[in-house]
């Protein structure tokens, strides 16, 4: 499924926290309470120091659910790894600047596979590192945590990052989205909705809420249009 655009909050529930064991199963049922897409933090224990998913786990799920799928590369030479990702059927990958010294290069190639390519940042990394590649991202990702873990806080600092990028992107006129993982929850996704964030990654936030994943949903996309 391609991705859409939307003028409402789009929620993509990180599969961090899910049971392994029961990966497609709890991809079924995030499809079913109304998640936007499906978010593969995928780690290589290099670039960050934790590993995870591979190509061949997203491929034995991706028959299970229509949902989009996003690979949040945090690896080493992505652009070696990025044809993989996209033959297990990720429709947009998200690539970290700090990992790619051709950033320009390595967001081209991606596009070049017939799929959407996104950019991370770190957040020591500065908004003024995506100015010169917006026009080849379908989405910028400010991380409100250091990337590696599941259930770090919030980092509230990465608000005015949020801000920058975002009136970089309309000052442009640019078809990108904003996006932003780490610690949201329906505590702290209002506000990083109003510096101007559109995509939220939740992770502890849907797997750990006790009504279930649709409440969940809706909780998180609730509050965000609160804002």
């Amino acid at each position: 499924m391609a991705l859409v655009a939307s003028p409402e909050a789009l929620i993509a529930p990180s599969v961090l926290p899910a049971d392994f064991a029961r990966l497609g199963e709890e991809c079924m049922g995030l499809e079913k309470a109304g998640a936007d897409r499906i978010h593969w933090d995928v780690m290589d224990g290099r670039f960050v120091p934790n590993l995870t998913f591979g190509p061949d786990v997203i491929a034995s799920v991706r028959p299970l659910v229509s949902l989009p799928f996003e690979a949040h590369l945090m690896v080493e030479e992505p652009h070696e790894l990025a044809p993989r990702y996209a033959e297990a059927g990720c429709e947009l990958l998200t690539v970290h600047a700090e990992a790619c010294p051709h950033l320009h290069r390595t967001l081209g190639a991606i596009r070049e596979l017939g799929i959407d390519a996104g950019v991370a940042l770190n957040p020591a990394t500065p908004a003024s590192a995506v100015a010169h590649v917006l026009d080849l991202c379908r989405l910028v990702l400010v991380m409100t945590v250091n990337p590696g873990w599941g259930g770090q806080s919030y980092l509230a600092s990465m608000e005015a990052k949020v801000a920058e990028v975002r009136a970089m992107i309309d000052e442009g006129q640019h078809q990108v989205e904003l996006e932003v993982d780490g610690g949201i929850g329906r505590a702290t996704i209002g506000a990083a909705s109003k510096a101007g964030a559109g995509v939220f990654v939740a992770g502890s936030a849907v797997f750990s809420n006790e009504q279930g994943f649709s409440h969940a949903v809706a909780e998180l996309r609730e509050a965000a249009a609160a804002r």
